[in-house]
Protein backbone atom coordinates (compact mmCIF):
# COMPACT_ATOMS: atom_id res chain seq x y z
CA UNK A 1 0.00 0.00 0.00
CA UNK A 2 1.45 3.14 -0.78
CA UNK A 3 0.01 5.15 3.06
CA UNK A 4 3.57 5.80 4.37
CA UNK A 5 2.01 7.73 7.08
CA UNK A 6 0.26 7.20 10.64
CA UNK A 7 -2.89 8.70 10.82
CA UNK A 8 -5.86 8.87 8.16
CA UNK A 9 -8.73 11.30 8.27
CA UNK A 10 -11.79 9.17 5.92
CA UNK A 11 -14.92 10.74 5.13
CA UNK A 12 -17.67 8.78 4.08
CA UNK A 13 -16.38 6.24 6.38
CA UNK A 14 -19.78 3.84 7.28
CA UNK A 15 -20.10 2.24 4.10
CA UNK A 16 -18.74 1.99 0.61
CA UNK A 17 -15.14 3.24 -0.18
CA UNK A 18 -14.44 5.20 2.54
CA UNK A 19 -15.82 2.24 5.03
CA UNK A 20 -13.27 -0.39 2.91
CA UNK A 21 -10.41 2.31 3.27
CA UNK A 22 -10.84 2.91 6.58
CA UNK A 23 -10.39 -0.89 7.41
CA UNK A 24 -7.76 -1.11 5.13
CA UNK A 25 -5.53 1.86 6.79
CA UNK A 26 -6.45 0.51 10.05
CA UNK A 27 -5.27 -3.17 9.35
CA UNK A 28 -1.81 -1.68 8.21
CA UNK A 29 -1.74 0.08 12.04
CA UNK A 30 -2.95 3.13 10.82
CA UNK A 31 -4.58 5.34 13.35
CA UNK A 32 -8.09 6.15 11.57
CA UNK A 33 -10.54 9.00 12.21
CA UNK A 34 -13.34 7.50 9.81
CA UNK A 35 -16.55 10.67 9.84
CA UNK A 36 -20.40 10.48 8.36
CA UNK A 37 -23.67 11.40 9.12
CA UNK A 38 -24.91 7.81 9.52
CA UNK A 39 -24.35 7.26 13.23
CA UNK A 40 -25.51 3.54 12.40
CA UNK A 41 -22.80 2.98 10.35
CA UNK A 42 -20.17 4.12 12.29
CA UNK A 43 -20.79 2.41 15.16
CA UNK A 44 -20.69 -0.76 13.50
CA UNK A 45 -17.37 0.23 12.02
CA UNK A 46 -15.99 0.92 15.60
CA UNK A 47 -17.87 -2.28 16.87
CA UNK A 48 -16.07 -4.59 14.47
CA UNK A 49 -12.52 -2.15 14.53
CA UNK A 50 -11.96 -0.79 18.16
CA UNK A 51 -8.90 0.97 16.91
CA UNK A 52 -10.68 3.28 14.14
CA UNK A 53 -11.73 6.44 15.99
CA UNK A 54 -15.71 7.70 14.55
CA UNK A 55 -17.93 10.85 15.07
CA UNK A 56 -21.18 11.95 12.92
CA UNK A 57 -19.73 14.90 11.43
CA UNK A 58 -21.64 16.77 8.69
CA UNK A 59 -18.63 17.76 5.62
CA UNK A 60 -21.20 20.84 4.54
CA UNK A 61 -20.55 22.45 7.27
CA UNK A 62 -17.49 24.25 7.97
CA UNK A 63 -17.47 24.99 11.61
CA UNK A 64 -18.17 21.23 12.17
CA UNK A 65 -15.13 20.32 9.62
CA UNK A 66 -12.91 22.57 11.38
CA UNK A 67 -13.03 21.18 14.72
CA UNK A 68 -13.28 17.35 13.41
CA UNK A 69 -9.75 18.71 11.98
CA UNK A 70 -8.35 20.22 15.11
CA UNK A 71 -9.81 16.91 17.17
CA UNK A 72 -7.92 14.80 14.71
CA UNK A 73 -4.76 16.26 15.11
CA UNK A 74 -5.10 16.41 19.57
CA UNK A 75 -6.40 13.01 19.43
CA UNK A 76 -4.26 10.95 17.16
CA UNK A 77 -1.52 13.30 15.62
CA UNK A 78 -0.72 15.15 12.56
CA UNK A 79 -2.85 14.33 9.30
CA UNK A 80 -0.82 12.14 6.89
CA UNK A 81 -3.54 11.52 5.06
CA UNK A 82 -7.13 12.06 3.82
CA UNK A 83 -9.51 10.39 1.86
CA UNK A 84 -12.35 12.18 1.16
CA UNK A 85 -15.78 10.35 -0.08
CA UNK A 86 -18.24 11.79 1.45
CA UNK A 87 -21.35 12.34 -0.88
CA UNK A 88 -24.53 12.03 -2.00
CA UNK A 89 -26.42 11.22 -5.22
CA UNK A 90 -30.22 11.80 -5.51
CA UNK A 91 -30.84 11.12 -9.16
CA UNK A 92 -33.45 13.25 -11.12
CA UNK A 93 -33.30 15.14 -14.51
CA UNK A 94 -32.94 18.82 -14.87
CA UNK A 95 -36.71 19.48 -15.10
CA UNK A 96 -37.93 17.07 -12.49
CA UNK A 97 -35.27 17.92 -9.42
CA UNK A 98 -36.21 20.52 -6.94
CA UNK A 99 -33.82 22.96 -6.92
CA UNK A 100 -33.20 22.72 -2.61
CA UNK A 101 -31.90 19.13 -3.97
CA UNK A 102 -29.50 20.53 -6.59
CA UNK A 103 -28.22 22.95 -3.59
CA UNK A 104 -28.09 20.10 -0.83
CA UNK A 105 -25.68 18.02 -3.63
CA UNK A 106 -23.80 20.83 -4.28
CA UNK A 107 -23.11 22.00 -0.47
CA UNK A 108 -22.35 17.99 0.55
CA UNK A 109 -20.48 17.15 -2.74
CA UNK A 110 -18.41 20.19 -3.98
CA UNK A 111 -18.37 22.29 -0.50
CA UNK A 112 -17.83 19.32 1.44
CA UNK A 113 -14.54 18.83 -0.64
CA UNK A 114 -13.55 22.74 -0.72
CA UNK A 115 -13.85 22.70 3.51
CA UNK A 116 -11.98 19.53 4.02
CA UNK A 117 -9.18 20.27 1.32
CA UNK A 118 -8.72 23.83 2.50
CA UNK A 119 -8.26 22.68 5.98
CA UNK A 120 -6.33 19.93 6.03
CA UNK A 121 -3.98 20.90 3.27
CA UNK A 122 -1.79 23.66 5.18
CA UNK A 123 -0.31 21.91 7.51
CA UNK A 124 0.58 19.26 4.71
CA UNK A 125 2.19 21.80 2.61
CA UNK A 126 3.72 23.24 5.46
CA UNK A 127 5.22 19.69 6.49
CA UNK A 128 5.12 19.21 3.02
CA UNK A 129 4.04 15.75 3.14
CA UNK A 130 1.15 13.53 3.28
CA UNK A 131 -2.20 12.41 1.06
CA UNK A 132 -4.93 14.14 -0.59
CA UNK A 133 -7.63 11.96 -1.90
CA UNK A 134 -10.36 13.36 -3.53
CA UNK A 135 -13.23 11.74 -5.44
CA UNK A 136 -14.65 12.80 -8.38
CA UNK A 137 -16.45 11.11 -10.93
CA UNK A 138 -16.41 10.59 -14.70
CA UNK A 139 -19.83 12.73 -13.93
CA UNK A 140 -18.20 15.71 -14.17
CA UNK A 141 -16.48 14.81 -16.85
CA UNK A 142 -19.81 13.78 -19.28
CA UNK A 143 -23.24 13.47 -18.79
CA UNK A 144 -25.03 10.82 -17.57
CA UNK A 145 -28.76 9.86 -17.66
CA UNK A 146 -31.08 11.07 -14.53
CA UNK A 147 -28.21 12.12 -13.05
CA UNK A 148 -28.25 16.30 -13.48
CA UNK A 149 -27.36 17.16 -9.96
CA UNK A 150 -24.79 15.09 -9.18
CA UNK A 151 -22.89 15.66 -12.54
CA UNK A 152 -22.81 19.00 -11.59
CA UNK A 153 -21.36 18.49 -8.25
CA UNK A 154 -18.94 16.48 -9.66
CA UNK A 155 -18.00 18.66 -12.46
CA UNK A 156 -17.51 21.52 -9.54
CA UNK A 157 -15.64 18.87 -7.33
CA UNK A 158 -13.43 17.76 -10.58
CA UNK A 159 -12.50 21.59 -11.59
CA UNK A 160 -11.05 22.40 -8.21
CA UNK A 161 -8.88 19.30 -7.83
CA UNK A 162 -7.46 20.34 -11.38
CA UNK A 163 -6.48 23.70 -9.64
CA UNK A 164 -5.42 22.41 -6.52
CA UNK A 165 -3.22 20.10 -8.11
CA UNK A 166 -1.83 22.64 -11.11
CA UNK A 167 -1.13 24.98 -7.77
CA UNK A 168 1.25 22.34 -5.74
CA UNK A 169 2.46 20.51 -8.50
CA UNK A 170 6.32 21.10 -7.17
CA UNK A 171 5.13 20.35 -3.35
CA UNK A 172 5.81 16.75 -2.05
CA UNK A 173 2.38 16.77 -0.92
CA UNK A 174 0.27 14.11 -3.19
CA UNK A 175 -2.73 15.17 -4.70
CA UNK A 176 -5.21 12.55 -6.03
CA UNK A 177 -8.14 12.96 -8.37
CA UNK A 178 -10.18 9.57 -8.78
CA UNK A 179 -12.86 9.54 -11.56
CA UNK A 180 -14.51 6.44 -11.25
CA UNK A 181 -17.69 4.98 -13.40
CA UNK A 182 -20.43 3.64 -11.00
CA UNK A 183 -19.22 1.69 -7.99
CA UNK A 184 -21.09 -0.90 -6.75
CA UNK A 185 -21.60 0.62 -2.91
CA UNK A 186 -24.71 1.60 -1.38
CA UNK A 187 -24.25 5.52 -3.01
CA UNK A 188 -26.04 3.57 -6.10
CA UNK A 189 -28.67 2.01 -3.96
CA UNK A 190 -32.33 3.04 -5.48
CA UNK A 191 -33.76 3.82 -1.72
CA UNK A 192 -31.02 6.49 -2.17
CA UNK A 193 -30.90 7.55 -5.62
CA UNK A 194 -34.64 7.68 -6.50
CA UNK A 195 -33.88 5.64 -9.79
CA UNK A 196 -35.01 2.15 -10.26
CA UNK A 197 -31.36 0.59 -10.04
CA UNK A 198 -29.92 -2.38 -11.64
CA UNK A 199 -31.73 -5.45 -11.61
CA UNK A 200 -29.43 -8.60 -10.40
CA UNK A 201 -28.96 -9.58 -14.24
CA UNK A 202 -28.00 -5.98 -15.39
CA UNK A 203 -25.42 -5.72 -12.45
CA UNK A 204 -23.74 -8.83 -13.24
CA UNK A 205 -23.56 -7.73 -16.78
CA UNK A 206 -22.31 -4.34 -15.78
CA UNK A 207 -19.89 -5.76 -13.29
CA UNK A 208 -18.50 -7.95 -16.53
CA UNK A 209 -18.28 -5.03 -19.37
CA UNK A 210 -16.55 -2.94 -16.87
CA UNK A 211 -19.63 -0.31 -16.76
CA UNK A 212 -20.09 -1.28 -12.83
CA UNK A 213 -16.52 -1.99 -10.69
CA UNK A 214 -16.33 -2.92 -7.40
CA UNK A 215 -14.94 -0.81 -4.56
CA UNK A 216 -12.05 -2.94 -3.96
CA UNK A 217 -10.51 -2.12 -7.67
CA UNK A 218 -10.60 1.34 -7.09
CA UNK A 219 -9.36 1.41 -3.88
CA UNK A 220 -6.28 -0.74 -5.91
CA UNK A 221 -6.16 1.81 -8.07
CA UNK A 222 -5.44 4.80 -5.92
CA UNK A 223 -2.42 2.71 -4.01
CA UNK A 224 -0.96 2.49 -7.93
CA UNK A 225 -1.75 5.60 -8.59
CA UNK A 226 -0.28 7.38 -5.40
CA UNK A 227 2.98 5.08 -6.04
CA UNK A 228 3.40 6.06 -10.07
CA UNK A 229 3.04 9.40 -8.42
CA UNK A 230 -0.26 10.39 -10.68
CA UNK A 231 -2.55 13.18 -9.97
CA UNK A 232 -5.60 12.27 -11.78
CA UNK A 233 -7.04 8.51 -12.49
CA UNK A 234 -9.97 7.54 -14.52
CA UNK A 235 -9.83 3.14 -13.18
CA UNK A 236 -11.52 0.80 -15.77
CA UNK A 237 -11.94 0.67 -19.28
CA UNK A 238 -15.32 2.24 -19.08
CA UNK A 239 -14.32 5.63 -17.53
CA UNK A 240 -11.71 6.34 -19.77
CA UNK A 241 -13.67 5.18 -23.28
CA UNK A 242 -16.70 6.87 -21.70
CA UNK A 243 -14.76 10.20 -21.24
CA UNK A 244 -12.88 10.04 -24.00
CA UNK A 245 -15.39 9.41 -26.39
CA UNK A 246 -17.28 12.37 -25.29
CA UNK A 247 -14.07 14.85 -25.29
CA UNK A 248 -13.80 12.82 -29.01
CA UNK A 249 -17.14 13.76 -30.30
CA UNK A 250 -19.94 14.50 -28.01
CA UNK A 251 -23.15 14.18 -30.55
CA UNK A 252 -21.79 10.16 -30.98
CA UNK A 253 -21.66 10.32 -26.69
CA UNK A 254 -24.73 11.49 -26.89
CA UNK A 255 -26.26 9.01 -29.91
CA UNK A 256 -25.34 6.37 -27.70
CA UNK A 257 -26.94 7.75 -24.25
CA UNK A 258 -29.71 9.19 -26.01
CA UNK A 259 -31.07 10.44 -22.79
CA UNK A 260 -27.67 12.13 -21.73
Amino acid sequence: MAFHGEVALVTGGASGMGRMSSIRLAKLGAKVFAVDMDEQGLASLSAEYPSITTQKCDVSNYEQVKELVERTRKDLGDIDRLTHAAAIMPGGTVDSMPVETFVRQMRINYEGTLYLVKTVMPDMLARDRGDIISFGSIAGEVPLPELSGYCATKAATNSFMNQVILEHKTSNVRFLLVNPPPVNTPLLDPERTGQKGFTPKQKANALKSGVLVEPGFILDEIEKGLEKGKNIIFPGRFAKIAVGLYRFSPTLFSKLMPNA
